[in-house]
C-alpha cells in the first residue's frame, strides 16, 4: 500500500475520532435545545458548548467570563471574576486514545507505522485548533495553543500503544524509521534490554491492576449508594433531558473517578476543593459540585485503610514472579541487574499512576473549586515505592526458584552397556573407550 494512501486513511480515521467525540457531546445538548428551550435559544451556543466539552476532555483550559447576573445565580465566591476550567473529562480522551490504538495497529500492519502516526497526530491537532477558534466566545475562550497540542498528544499516545502492541504480536515493521529503532535496541546488551522489557511489563501490569481494582471498588460503591444518587437526581429537578445530559457528563468523568478511587486506595486520596481531602484515613469535604454520582463518596475514613497499601506490593511481587518465571537465560545475571528490574518496575508504575492522577485533576470552577483531584507527585511516589518493594522481592524470588529448578535437574546418564558396532561413524576414541569398558565388564563377569 502506498504511503499516500496510508496517510489519507489515518487522517480519515482521526477525523472520524474527532467527529464522534464532538457528536457525543452535541447530542444531549441538542436534546436540551429542542426539549428544554423549545428551539428558541441560539443553536450556535450549543455547538460551541459541545466543542468546549471535547476540548476540556483532552485537557485544554477554557477561560470563563460570567456576567454579574449569571455569577449571582451560580452562588460561588469568585464567580464574577474570570476563572479557568481545567479538569479533563477523560472519557473523551479515552475515546481518542482508543481510536489512536486502532490507527497504530492498522498502520503497522501496512509496514509503515510512522506515516500513519504522523498523519493522525497532525490532523487531530489541526482539528483541535480549528474547534478552539470556532468555539471562542466572550463567555468561554479555549486556549488555542493547548487545543493544537493536547488532543494530538492523546492521539499520539494511542497510536504509539497500537504500534507497540502490533510489534509485540507480529514483529517489527520494515520501514527505515522502525528498522533504525530496532537496530539501536539490538545494540544494547542482552541483560539491559531484557531488564527494560521486564520492568515495563511488571510496572504497567501493576498499574493496570491497581486501576482495575479501583474500578471494582467504585462499582460497588455506586451499587451500595444508589438510593443517595437517585435522591440527588430528584433533588436537582433537571427533567428527563437534563438528567440525560448530567448522566453523560458523569460517564465522561468516570475515568477520572476511577483514578480518584485508585488514589484513595493508595493512601494519598483526592481533593474536592481547596482544604478538602478524601482518603482512607480521613474524609473532610465541604460543598461539592452538584453531580449525583458524588453521592457515592465515603462519609468517613475507612477502618484499616492502610491495608490497601498491600495491594500494589502484592501486584508488584506477583508480576515479577510471573515475568521472571522460566527465564533461565538470566539466572547468571549479576544481582544488581535483578534489583534494577524490580526498582525499574516501581518507577514505571509510579510514572503511569502519577500521569493518570495528573490528568484526572484540575480546576472545575472559581474559588475553592480550583483544586480538584489527587496530588500527582504523592500518588506517583507512593505507587513507585510500594510496587518497587514488591517487584524487587518477586524478582529475586523468581530468580531463586529458577536456579533451584536448574540444580534439581539430574545430568544425563551414560548407558550401562556400550556397543562399539552400534555407530559406524563413532570416533576412534569413542570406540577404544567402549572396548575398554567392555573388557572391564567382561573381566568382572569372569
Amino acid at each position: 500500500m502506498r504511503r499516500t494512501t496510508i496517510a489519507l486513511l489515518a487522517a480519515l480515521e482521526a477525523t472520524v475520532a474527532v467527529l464522534v467525540g464532538v457528536g457525543l457531546a452535541l447530542v444531549p445538548l441538542m436534546l436540551l435545545w429542542a426539549v428544554h428551550f423549545g428551539l428558541a435559544a441560539p443553536v450556535d451556543a450549543f455547538f460551541r458548548a459541545a466543542a468546549d466539552a471535547w476540548l476540556i476532555g483532552h485537557g485544554v483550559d477554557v477561560v470563563v467570563h460570567l456576567d454579574a447576573a449569571t455569577a449571582a445565580v451560580v452562588g460561588v465566591a469568585g464567580a464574577d471574576a474570570p476563572f479557568t476550567i481545567g479538569i479533563a473529562l477523560l472519557g473523551f480522551a479515552l475515546l481518542t486514545f482508543l481510536f489512536g490504538l486502532r490507527i497504530g495497529r492498522r498502520a503497522t500492519a501496512t509496514g509503515t507505522p510512522i506515516v500513519g502516526a504522523v498523519s493522525a497526530v497532525l490532523v487531530t491537532g489541526l482539528l483541535g485548533a480549528a474547534l478552539a477558534v470556532l468555539a471562542a466566545a466572550p463567555v468561554a475562550q479555549p486556549v488555542i495553543w493547548q487545543a493544537a497540542v493536547l488532543p494530538g498528544v492523546v492521539m499520539g499516545g494511542g497510536v504509539l500503544a497500537g504500534v507497540m502492541v502490533a510489534f509485540g504480536r507480529s514483529g517489527w515493521a520494515t520501514d527505515a524509521a522502525t528498522s533504525a529503532v530496532r537496530d539501536r535496541l539490538d545494540s544494547l546488551p542482552f541483560v539491559a534490554w531484557a531488564g527494560i522489557r521486564s520492568a515495563i511489563r511488571i510496572g504497567v501490569g501493576s498499574a493496570v491492576g491497581v486501576v482495575g481494582v479501583a474500578a471494582a471498588i467504585l462499582a460497588v460503591r455506586i451499587v451500595i449508594d444508589h438510593p443517595t444518587i437517585i435522591g440527588l437526581y430528584q433533588a436537582l429537578g433537571a427533567g428527563v433531558d437534563g438528567g440525560i445530559a448530567i448522566t453523560l457528563i458523569e460517564l465522561a468523568l468516570m475515568p477520572n473517578l476511577i483514578v480518584w478511587a485508585a488514589s484513595w486506595m493508595l493512601g494519598p486520596g483526592f481533593a474536592l476543593g481547596a482544604g478538602t481531602i478524601v482518603s482512607p484515613s480521613v474524609t473532610l469535604i465541604g460543598p461539592v459540585p452538584g453531580l449525583p454520582i458524588l453521592g457515592a463518596l465515603p462519609a468517613e475514613g475507612a477502618p484499616l485503610g492502610v491495608l490497601w497499601l498491600a495491594l500494589p506490593v502484592l501486584l508488584g511481587f506477583g508480576g515479577a514472579v510471573l515475568v521472571g518465571r522460566g527465564k533461565r537465560e538470566r539466572d547468571h545475571e549479576p544481582w544488581w541487574a535483578t534489583l534494577s528490574v524490580g526498582a525499574g518496575a516501581g518507577v514505571v508504575a509510579g510514572l503511569v499512576m502519577g500521569g493518570l492522577a495528573w490528568g484526572s485533576g484540575g480546576a472545575v470552577g472559581p474559588g475553592n473549586l480550583v483544586e480538584v483531584g489527587p496530588d500527582a507527585l504523592l500518588v506517583g511516589g507512593v505507587t513507585a515505592a510500594s510496587v518497587g518493594v514488591g517487584a524487587i522481592a518477586g524478582a529475586f524470588a523468581a530468580r531463586a526458584r529458577s536456579r533451584e529448578g536448574v540444580d534439581d535437574e539430574e545430568p544425563p546418564r551414560e548407558p550401562l552397556w556400550a556397543d562399539p558396532a552400534a555407530d559406524e561413524h563413532a570416533s576412534s576414541d569413542d570406540v577404544q573407550t567402549a572396548e575398554i569398558e567392555g573388557l572391564s565388564r567382561g573381566s568382572r563377569g569372569r
